[in-house]
């Protein structure tokens, strides 16, 4: 049995020592490898699942290499309804998001080429506290729609979200309605280019 035990624990620390270049897929639990997993737009080689993907993952995939231009990185919401919580204050519970995803907020708007093309694009990341809409996220990507209005550029906006941010109340409900109106003048009135993708 001590033997057993000693080879569990290597295999153990051998698991460990090379977990950096492996990732198991949710779905079956197959081993993929990370070099490989991220060229294929993380689909699991062996059931063919489609697991997540960060915001960054999907602009490096979305646009030409070199030319993202970010806008708003550093706006970030505030306790404004001071939302009273249990478990932790919501101005930690953003920090503690901040620092596990490097992110400032749950979306990532900025400025790209696809093929050469100048566009707007938009990415939220599920990662950030599910994705979910806040102010500050409303007002990030209402501004990318502005600006895209402006200058005639193609939108893309990529929702990864699990809907309104509750720590905010009617605030982060109004946000639609805000995105609605920025893109109802961007769609119907310029007539421009405008991709959802889900």
């Amino acid at each position: 049995k001590g033997s057993d035990l000693k080879e569990n624990s290597h295999d153990l620390d051998l698991t460990q020592k090379y977990r950096h270049l492996w990732f198991q897929c949710e779905n079956c639990y197959g081993l993929n490898y990370k070099k490989f997993f991220k060229s294929k737009m993380n689909i699991c080689e062996q059931c063919g699942c489609h697991l997540k993907m960060s915001s960054l993952d999907r602009i490096e995939l979305s646009i030409d290499p070199g030319t993202w231009d970010p806008m708003d990185e550093n706006m970030v919401s505030l306790d404004l309804i001071e939302f009273h919580s249990e478990e932790e204050l919501y101005k930690d519970r953003i920090d503690s998001y901040q620092r596990k995803t490097g992110l400032t907020e749950a979306v990532q708007t900025g400025i790209g080429q696809l093929n050469g093309i100048p566009v707007a694009i938009g990415v939220m990341d599920f990662q950030f506290m599910g994705g979910s809409m806040g102010s500050a996220v409303g007002e990030k990507i209402t501004r990318l729609i502005e600006y895209a209005t402006n200058k005639t550029l193609p939108l893309i906006l990529v929702c990864a979200s699990g809907g309104a941010r509750m720590q905010e109340g009617s605030l982060s409900l109004m946000q639609m309605a805000k995105i609605s109106s920025a893109l109802y003048d961007y769609q119907l009135n310029k007539k421009l280019f405008y991709v959802s993708i889900l």
